[in-house]
């Protein structure tokens, strides 16, 4: 089952967030998204665990919790489909901010 994560504290790594959710059970996969050009935590990732119910655990017990004082969302990843993921988008051009 994959699990979306975010509000995450920018200082939390990947080796550290996979040892959390390995106390609920085997984590299969863990990706913290980062910004392409800083290399930089974007504060949201996914972890594939193998066993659904310890998942829903997972999820049960950390969303909402403090992670390094700031409160993280923790719930079922929606699948977004075949085509989601291919980098570019659809919308085209860029995001001024």
């Amino acid at each position: 089952m994959k699990v979306f994560i975010a509000g995450l504290p920018l200082e939390v790594d990947e080796a550290e967030l996979t040892a959390v959710f390995g106390d609920f059970g085997p984590v299969k996969s863990l990706r913290i998204i980062k910004d392409r050009e800083t290399k930089e935590s974007k504060g949201f990732g996914f972890v594939e665990m193998v066993n659904e119910d310890e998942a829903k655990e997972a999820i049960r017990c950390m969303n909402g919790a403090s992670y390094y004082g700031r409160r993280i969302t923790v719930n079922v990843a929606e699948d977004k489909g075949p085509g989601f993921n291919n980098g570019g988008g659809s919308k085209g051009g860029f995001r001024r901010n």
